[in-house]
């Protein structure tokens, strides 16, 4: 249903059964999934590509131009995956040439009052609690979580299934499965807690914690920590992932214990 209230340029592409409430505006270059829900006064500007069954709440805007003062006016998309939640007050910024788009994934939660600049890609079931600032160019892997209030600087990746506390300041690279904290931001143990929710083993969670034993808490620079992990640690995916997580963080990792 679209309200008669609402402005809905004719060229956007609305899928079925999707709800438009009262003074939303959508504007022309737009692509809206099936059954997703626009609230009240929320602005859909060009370039955002919705998915389905998503909620974008009152005063949310998606696909705003970068505040990027090397923004030329390409064309540029905001990419939202279906079943994603944007609540109040959220703004999205479109992508620049540097990505061509921002990104956001399935399944995620963006809080109120969260800004995701231009050119973030953010995976699938990612939290992102209120009022969050990403700067420009961020990655963030699936199932992270970011508490209220942090801030988290151009470039950054921060890992999957990490979990990031509030008032926080992320400055360097946040590895996979991890907690971190404090300022200067730094390791605070594994995300236990957040894996064994999603169903890993406790032998991997085991083993995440001794590979980040060797990283972070026995005060080794990373290259050695880094080749003790090689040789000590048992061949596993997850120990794949970390080690090439580190490697290509050329601007560093968060600090350890």
């Amino acid at each position: 249903m679209i309200s008669p209230l609402a402005s809905v340029d004719p060229k956007a592409k609305i899928g079925k059964s999707v709800t438009i409430s009262p003074f939303a505006t959508i504007y022309a270059n737009v692509e809206i999934g099936d059954h997703t829900w626009i609230g009240p006064n929320a602005v859909i500007m060009d370039g955002a590509r919705i998915g389905a069954h998503c909620q974008i709440f009152p005063g949310a805007v998606v696909s705003a131009i970068p505040q990027d003062l090397k923004y030329e006016g390409e064309d540029t998309l905001t990419i939202i995956g279906d079943h994603t939640i944007i609540r109040e007050c959220v703004t999205i910024n479109k992508g620049t040439k540097d990505k061509w788009k921002t990104q956001i994934g399935d399944h995620c939660l963006i809080m109120a009052y969260v800004h995701i600049a231009h050119d973030c890609i953010i995976g699938n079931h990612v939290i992102i609690v209120n009022s969050v600032n990403l700067a420009g160019h961020i990655t963030i892997d699936d199932y992270a979580i970011l508490e209220g209030l942090a801030a988290v600087q151009q470039f950054i990746h921060i890992g999957a299934h990490s979990f990031i506390t509030g008032n926080t300041m992320v400055r360097k690279n946040v590895p996979p499965y991890v907690k971190a904290a404090r300022e200067p931001i730094q390791y605070v143990g594994v995300n236990s807690v957040g894996l064994s929710r999603r169903g890993f083993a406790k032998e991997d969670i085991t083993l995440i914690e001794d590979i980040y034993r060797i990283v972070f808490v026995r005060g080794l620079n990373l290259t050695n920590a880094l080749e003790q992990v090689k040789s000590d640690i048992k061949s596993h995916p997850l120990k794949d992932q970390i080690i090439d997580f580190i490697q290509n963080s050329k601007d560093g990792i968060i600090r350890g214990i």
